[in-house]
């Protein structure tokens, strides 16, 4: 779930005198509020001198939550439901869009999961690639191990041209690489602060009907999160191995599946 902090610049209620009363109770997040006794969160409220608008506050976090609930749907809304929204970007690698039936769902989050150099940073350009490519909008690639490479990106689109149509080789080039638009991040802290600028920023587009985004790619979030869980070579490969129990890489998978949704 978001992190309160984020939601004060969308919602004034929200504001700092509400995040440090929240914090008072070990609340930083929707998710840490959700759990708490709300009525006994109310009671402490009362006792406060802004507690009415401590309340509003409150109950603006249930109201967000609510406006996020799906409704209830028939088989034939699922149905239309999934042959209008349910869309794939093609990887660009027949196989594995062959795995996926059909490529990278859009609106949702697709986790790539392996051992070192087993070229889960080659899918990552060439779907980055391929979407740009292909696809009418841009590739969003937050790199947090210096491994984004513009040369591997040039090689995946000139493969498929004729060497002889040297200009619309270049064309070709060009719109790619101004269709992505590479981040590097190499902390778990900076890594939340573009994310919540990146929500704000597809918000305003969104808003304003001009959401050109399709496609947000982090490679990767284990090698910010290793550094934190501490260890090093192998021994920070098992504690990756165990990255589920992190709430800083939870946090992380959460916040790109709140920003992947909102792609839609």
């Amino acid at each position: 779930m978001a992190p309160l902090k984020s939601l004060e610049q969308e919602y004034p209620i929200l504001d700092s005198n509400f995040q440090s009363f929240c914090a008072s109770h070990d609340i930083f997040s929707v998710e840490d509020l959700l759990l708490h006794d709300l009525y006994v969160l109310a009671a402490f409220a009362e006792q406060e001198s802004s507690s009415e608008r401590l309340k509003q506050g409150i109950a603006q976090v249930l109201s967000i939550i609510d406006g996020q609930h799906q409704p209830w749907l028939n088989g034939i809304e699922l149905l239309e439901d999934a042959q209008r929204n349910k869309h794939v970007l093609s990887t660009g690698c027949e196989g594995i869009d062959l795995l996926l039936h059909g490529g990278l769902r859009v609106g949702q989050l697709t986790e790539l999961v392996g051992p070192s150099s087993s070229g889960k940073t080659q899918v990552c350009l060439l779907a980055a690639s391929n979407v740009a490519k292909k696809h009418i909008g841009s590739v969003v690639y937050l790199d947090t191990g210096n491994s984004f490479s513009p040369q591997r990106v040039t090689q995946f689109i000139c493969q498929h041209s004729d060497p002889a149509i040297d200009q619309a080789k270049h064309r070709t080039l060009q719109k790619v690489m101004n269709n992505i638009s590479c981040k590097s991040v190499f902390d778990i802290f900076t890594m939340f602060d573009v994310l919540h600028q990146l929500e704000f920023n597809l918000r305003s587009q969104m808003q304003g009907g001009d959401c050109k985004v399709q496609l947000l790619i982090v490679d990767s979030v284990s090698s910010m999160v290793t550094p934190i869980l501490g260890g090093s070579g192998s021994q920070g490969c098992r504690f990756v191995r165990d990255l589920s129990c992190s709430t800083s890489f939870s946090l992380v998978i959460d916040w790109i599946g709140q920003l992947i949704q909102g792609m839609r």
